[in-house]
Order: C-alpha cells, then sequence, then structure tokens
C-alpha cells in the first residue's frame, strides 16, 4: 500500500503562500489522479484540487486562480502552490490518488496543518 507524506503546512498571515509537498512511496507515474484534500475544524474533508493524468487540473471554486497542483514526477511528489491565503483556507491539508479510474482513494496520511490568521 503506498504511503502518502504530506508537508509544508504552517501559520501565515492572510495574503501569504505556502506550498505543500505530498511524497509517495511509489512512483507517480501513470497514476489516474491526484488530489489534495483539507479538512477545516469541525467540518468534513473536502476535495479543492485534482491532478489528471492526462495533464489536466480542477479546482474547487474558491481556490480557483489561488491554487496550484502539480506533479514532479521524478520525485515522486504533488505539490499544491497556495497563494493569497484566506482565513478561510485554514485546515489540515491532505492528498490522495487513485490509479486508474473507478479505484478506491489510498490510506490517508497524518496531513499538514495550514493556519491563516492575523
Amino acid at each position: 500500500q503506498v504511503q502518502l507524506v504530506e508537508s509544508g503546512g504552517d501559520v501565515v498571515q492572510p495574503g501569504g503562500s505556502l506550498r505543500l509537498s505530498c511524497v509517495a512511496s511509489e512512483t507517480i507515474d501513470n497514476v489516474y489522479f491526484f488530489g489534495w484534500y483539507r479538512q477545516p475544524p469541525g467540518k468534513e474533508r473536502e476535495l479543492v484540487a485534482s491532478s489528471f493524468r492526462s495533464g489536466g487540473t480542477l479546482y474547487k471554486q474558491v481556490v480557483k486562480g489561488r491554487f496550484t497542483i502539480t506533479r514532479a514526477y521524478a520525485q515522486n511528489t504533488v505539490y499544491l502552490q497556495m497563494n493569497d491565503l484566506k482565513p478561510e483556507d485554514t485546515g489540515v491539508y491532505y492528498c490522495n490518488r487513485k490509479i486508474f479510474d473507478g479505484d478506491k482513494l489510498a490510506s490517508w496520511g497524518q496531513g499538514t496543518r495550514v493556519t491563516v490568521s492575523s
């Protein structure tokens, strides 16, 4: 079973930027889907950014234009660049993947905490 390790979370002021990293324990070549999810305090986990093998990406409307998901195949790493952060971006961020369309998600990692506060 793949292990996914997230890092890069921090406390930042509104308007700040962070880059989150998700390192996979196995190759990310040909993986159908990678996603970044977040769980705000007291709320359910939600998908905020998706990366597909085709090169396509999708974003939750509230982060569109501010977040960018990218893959670094040589490092088996998926990044989430987050700009113009807002207090409502606060939460624990997780990554996950589906090897093929219809696959189930892998086991969740420990996540990385992002706090946006002045």
